[in-house]
Formats: C-alpha cells, sequence, structure tokens
C-alpha cells in the first residue's frame, strides 16, 4: 500500500492534471494505517521495529494529507471549469461528496447566463430555496499550520490561512481542521 500512496501522492504534487485513483483507495489506507498503529501497539516502544513504524506512520500521514489537498484543490478547479463530475479518476468518498458541489457550481453558472441575457429572474422561487436552506452555525478558530484555501460547506470560499491567523467557519468544517490539527478552537466572550 506505500507504493500505491506513494505513487498517487507523487502524481498529484507532480501533475496540473486531476490522477485517477481506485474506488477503494481511501479505504484501504486507512486500513494500513490501522495496521501499523496496532503492530505498533504489540512491540517494545524503544525498539528499532517501533521507531520504524513511527517514521512509516508518519510519512503516510503526510503524504496523505498533501494528496488530499492537492485532490482538493484540483476538484474544485475541474468541476468549476467543465461542470461536470470527474467520476471516473474519484475514490467512492470524493464522488459521494464532490455531487452537491457540481450541482451548485450548474445552478449558479445558469443563474449567471440567465442574468447577463437579461432573462426574468423569480425571487420568490431564490427565496424558497434560501429559506429551506440549514443556517450554518460559525465558530472562531485560530490556525496553528498554514491551511489553504476551502470551499466551506455554506458554500462560502475560506482562507488561505497562515500559522496563528483568525478565522469565523462553519461547525462541520472547524470540527474537520481541529481533528486534522490545523486549528485550534477560540473562546469568544
Amino acid at each position: 500500500m506505500y507504493n500505491e500512496l506513494y505513487a498517487a501522492w507523487r502524481r498529484e504534487i507532480e501533475e496540473a492534471s486531476l490522477g485517477g485513483l481506485p474506488s477503494d483507495f481511501y479505504t484501504r489506507v486507512s486500513a494500513y494505517l490501522k495496521r501499523i498503529r496496532d503492530e505498533g501497539n504489540l512491540i517494545d516502544k524503544k525498539s528499532v521495529k517501533m521507531s520504524l513504524l513511527d517514521r512509516e506512520a508518519q510519512n503516510v500521514r503526510r503524504m496523505l494529507e498533501e494528496l488530499l489537498w492537492a485532490r482538493y484543490r484540483k476538484l474544485i478547479q475541474t468541476i468549476t471549469e467543465d461542470q461536470k463530475l470527474p467520476s471516473q479518476l474519484l475514490s467512492a468518498e470524493e464522488g459521494k461528496m464532490c455531487e452537491t458541489f457540481v450541482t451548485f457550481t450548474a445552478a449558479y453558472q445558469k443563474f449567471i447566463q440567465d442574468l447577463l441575457q437579461g432573462q426574468s429572474i423569480e425571487p420568490a422561487a431564490q427565496t424558497a430555496k434560501t429559506e429551506a436552506e440549514p443556517v450554518h452555525k460559525r465558530v472562531t478558530l485560530r490556525f496553528t499550520k498554514s491551511t489553504p484555501a476551502m470551499v466551506g460547506l455554506d458554500m462560502k470560499t475560506y482562507g488561505p490561512f497562515m500559522a496563528e491567523d483568525v478565522a469565523s467557519l462553519p461547525v462541520e468544517n472547524a470540527r474537520i481542521l481541529v481533528k486534522r490539527g490545523l486549528a485550534v478552537l477560540v473562546e469568544v466572550s
């Protein structure tokens, strides 16, 4: 699995276009990381083997994080430009997450075309859609590491952020950033 991850990481870092991934790629990477962790729990913490396992796990996590961010940026660009989902290049998880963005992008492009052509826009229909959308609660974060720009669950762009930047983001996005160790919650009084 290490070699497969390395090849995917290298392709995404070196090539401008989005590379393909098997649909079960992330499931297998996750199982691989779990296997490394489980094996580490069974051996002496001060052994050479433990040191090698730690280094392997660090390399896997670093490559995986860089791969994910590179794919994220390329997916947003591809969907925005082509207005279609490159499903043959995506893992199962990426395919599910991108479906709503493709729908949003197509609807927004149509809105722009209609507006620029002077076609009537029905405010009542737009208001109904807006009222049906969930309200995204926001929290304040302090970034601990540099983080590239991202599209929040409210479909707004946030970032890029440098270490020590403070920003307000939707709770769902904040939870992911905190879990990845990229930011910490800030209590505002």
